[in-house]
């Protein structure tokens, strides 16, 4: 455990970390915004960890970023870099990411479920960028994600409207990748994650890294990028691994382990 405002948990090579100011409702405050920079920097930094998982408590994702204090002391530019830090860490991350998602996910704290490769909610969950509806504009990556994943009207109506959407409309945009019932959705996370922490690790850190990239590339760049991408994994214990199996009908079991020399 970072300290009492973000838990922590490790299970087969998954780091789960959960929000935990369930009395705002999990809303982000200086505390809770350094614990997530230190476990980002863990995630990253630490091979052992092979995929991670966020969640909230208590019965909510994330309020966004806390504002019961009133407005902040120091220059907004400086407070704002801070928090550009961490969602630029979250966001080239190597590894595979996913939101669990059970109550509300608004403002900022949407924008951290969608910095995430996949999104599973429960039923109930709803999800706001409130932000124009606080007098401020989209933060936390909100207007470079937003477009990419919806289109930029969808995006527009979204930011614009600060609407409050359930979790049926947000699969239907493409801004949730499943909805779960509520009393599945523990066993549901735990089981794609222990399937993502069990993939061959350099080649889905690769394709990760290809996707992001190729959001913004030409397809020219894009296919130079998987040659050598696929270059690297041949060098891999992994490819060879994954051959084995297929010929003896089993499951490979993949170490990511530097094959040459």
């Amino acid at each position: 455990m970072t300290d009492d405002v973000l838990l922590t948990s490790r299970d087969s090579g998954v780091l789960t970390l959960t929000l935990n100011r369930p009395h705002r409702k999990n809303a982000l405050n200086g505390e809770l915004w350094d614990a997530l920079r230190e476990q980002f920097t863990v995630a990253r930094d630490d091979d052992e960890v092979r995929a991670l998982v966020i969640a909230g408590a208590g019965g909510a994702f994330c309020a966004g970023a806390d504002l019961s204090g009133g407005v902040a002391t120091g220059h907004p530019l400086d407070r704002m870099r801070k928090v550009n830090e961490i969602a630029l860490l979250l966001h080239e991350l190597p590894i595979p990411v996913v939101a669990k998602v059970d109550g509300v996910a608004v403002g900022a704290g949407w924008n951290l479920a969608l910095g995430c490769d996949m999104v599973v909610a429960t039923p109930g969950s709803r999800f706001s960028q409130i932000f124009a509806k606080r007098g401020l504009s989209l933060d936390f990556g909100g207007s470079w994600l937003l477009p990419k994943l919806v289109g930029l009207q969808q995006a527009k109506r979204l930011a614009l409207l600060a609407e409050m959407i359930d979790a049926t409309e947000a699969h239907r945009l493409g801004l949730v990748t499943w909805v779960v019932e509520a009393e599945e959705i523990d066993g549901f996370v735990a089981d794609l994650g222990k399937r993502l922490a069990a993939a061959a690790p350099v080649a889905i850190r690769q394709s990760k890294a290809l996707l992001n990239e190729g959001a913004d590339s030409t397809l020219p760049a894009a296919l130079a990028g998987e040659a050598r991408a696929q270059s690297v994994n041949f060098a891999t214990a992994d490819t060879r691994a994954a051959f084995a199996a297929f010929n003896e009908k089993r499951e490979p079991e993949f170490t990511g382990e530097w094959a040459l020399g």
